[in-house]
Formats: C-alpha cells, structure tokens, sequence
C-alpha cells in the first residue's frame, strides 16, 4: 500500500492572507471600521498562530503521527477563523462604500474608483481562500482519499495520473477570479451546497461593488 502523497505547500495562501492585510491597510479610513490599522494589526495576531498550528499539523501528516488528523482539524478551526475575519472586513468595507454613495458622497471619482478595485480584488482573495479551504475538508486532508469533492475540475475526468491529480490553491485562485468576473462557474464546478452558496455570495458581492460603485465613479469622472 503507498503512502498518500505529502499535503500541499501553505505559503501561497499565506501570501494571499498578507496581501488580503496590505489591502486593508491602504484603505481610506472612512472605509475601514476604527482607525486603518486596527483590523489588519487583529488579523496579523491570528495569522501568526495559525502559521505555527498549521504548520506543525503539515509535518504531522507527513509522517503520519498519532495525532496527526487531531493537528489537522485543530488549524483549520483556526484558519476558517481567519479567513472569516478577512471576509467581514471586507464586507464591512463595502458596506460603507455603498452607504456613502446613498450620502451623497463627495469622494472623487478616482477615489471611488480605487476603493471599488481594492475590494474587488480583496474580495476575489478571500473567497479563493474560502474555496481552498473547504474543499475536500482542507489542504491538509485533500491528499488523503474518502473525502467527496466539493468542486470537480475538468482534470478530475482526463486519464488518471499517479499521483492522482488535485487542486492546488492557484487552481482555487483561479476560480474565485472566473467567478468574480463573470459571475459564474467558468472552470470547477460546484457540486456540495456550500459550494454553490460560496459561489452566489461572492457573485452577489462582485456584482454590487462593479455595477453599483464602479458605475456611480465613472460617472462622476465623466
């Protein structure tokens, strides 16, 4: 019997949380809930203790200690924490993008302009985050067979590989992008109910900051 393959690197979704934290900070104040630092200087506190519980419960899997799914579960309670945090700042933010618009708003159209993009942006981050974590219950478990899919990608019907093919948190990236700007599948689809509600959410959420902010800004340039 072979061994499963090693779970797959962590970084490139630490990278996206930092730059999830970098957009926050470059916000314009009236859009951030508190003074510009707060919440990004809260998601930074949580994001450290989520790189050395996850990264212990990687070199767990990897040599498949007793305690090695306990690890697992444990860090993504952690990390769905985080990314949760990410998304309602975020969500906070557009909100008061919107509610500053329906004021009557004197910001320039540049102004808008950057804050829609910013939460555009953050926005596809974020739910390629939430895409990478739940399927097939998480990074750390998604080499490990038994658990359904929550998303199949066209490489899941090609000829079988060895290893077996499976997504990696670019092919999740790629996913929230396609479904952020054309507010639909256009690669995976999803097959759990969390996946669909995931996918209409941040449909929903594109869909309000390019039609109503973006609009409303290029109008005002004009």
């Amino acid at each position: 019997m072979t061994a499963p393959p090693p779970p797959e690197s962590l970084w490139p979704a630490r990278l996206a949380i930092l730059a999830v934290i970098g957009l926050n900070l470059v916000l314009s104040e009236h859009l951030t809930l508190g003074p510009t630092w707060l919440l990004p200087s809260l998601e930074v506190l949580l994001l450290l203790p989520l790189v050395v519980v996850r990264g212990r419960a990687r070199r767990h899997l990897i040599r498949m200690g007793p305690q090695a799914l306990t690890w697992a579960r444990d860090s993504r309670h952690l990390a769905i924490a985080v990314i949760a945090l990410l998304h309602l700042t975020n969500l906070s933010s557009l909100a008061l993008l919107v509610l500053s618009l329906l004021r009557g708003s004197s910001a320039s159209g540049v102004s808008l302009l950057a804050g829609a993009l910013n939460i555009w942006v953050t926005n596809v981050l974020v739910f390629s985050l939430w895409y990478w974590e739940l399927d097939q219950a998480g990074p750390l478990r998604r080499a490990l067979a038994g658990t359904p899919p929550d998303f199949r990608y066209p490489q899941m019907g090609l000829t079988p590989t060895m290893p077996p093919w499976r997504p990696m948190y670019l092919d999740y990236l790629f996913l929230a992008f396609t479904n952020g700007s054309a507010f639909s599948p256009t690669d995976a689809l999803p097959l759990s109910r969390r996946a669909k509600g995931l996918m209409m959410l941040q449909a929903a959420t594109s869909m309000l900051t390019v039609v109503l902010v973006a609009s409303r800004a290029v109008n005002i340039l004009k």
